[in-house]
């Protein structure tokens, strides 16, 4: 689970443990492998109109964008608890919301960074419009954010739970 709030990203140790093993094996291991493949590539000569090349170039400059972002991510990382079961709305819970108070029209969600999204709940960062619109609020409360085109939306919130993975 992660909160981000003056440059600190809180996470649990095992969010912190699994970002962790990814920037060393793009440290290592996977830095190896690309530029292998940038030689390899290279000795088949002519650059300008080699596309493994120039794909295994650009393939290597994300993975150095991730190993930045997770270096800044993980220097600033907090590692904590998940949030106690108190019904208060906060990183690291599973928010179920009714749009506009209609008990039939709900969605279910973890409040969370991306770097913590996983497939068996979609995610919203605290960042977000609904993230912030619905953080600090109480089961019960209404909260109210900003829709893309301008316009307000209102929420019920019906359920927060830590997330347990």
């Amino acid at each position: 689970m992660t909160q981000t709030s003056d440059n600190v990203t809180w996470l649990t140790q095992e969010a912190y443990n699994q970002l962790k093993a990814e920037l060393e094996y793009l440290s290592g291991p996977a830095r190896t492998e690309i530029a292998k493949k940038i030689e390899a590539a290279r000795e088949e000569g002519d650059l300008r109109e080699n596309g493994g090349y120039h794909a295994a170039k650009e393939e290597q400059g994300k993975q150095e964008l991730r190993i930045r972002q997770l270096t800044q991510l993980l220097q600033h990382a907090k590692v904590g608890e998940t949030p106690p079961d108190d019904g208060v709305v906060e990183p690291g819970m599973v928010v179920t919301i009714a749009f506009d108070g209609d008990p039939d029209d709900t969605t279910t969600f973890l409040l969370a960074s991306r770097e913590y999204a996983s497939s068996d709940v979609e995610t919203f960062s605290p960042q977000s419009p609904l993230g912030q619109g619905v953080n600090g609020k109480r089961v019960g409360d209404e909260a109210q954010y900003e829709l893309p085109n301008g316009k307000m939306a209102s929420v019920k919130i019906l359920e927060a739970k830590p997330y347990k993975g």
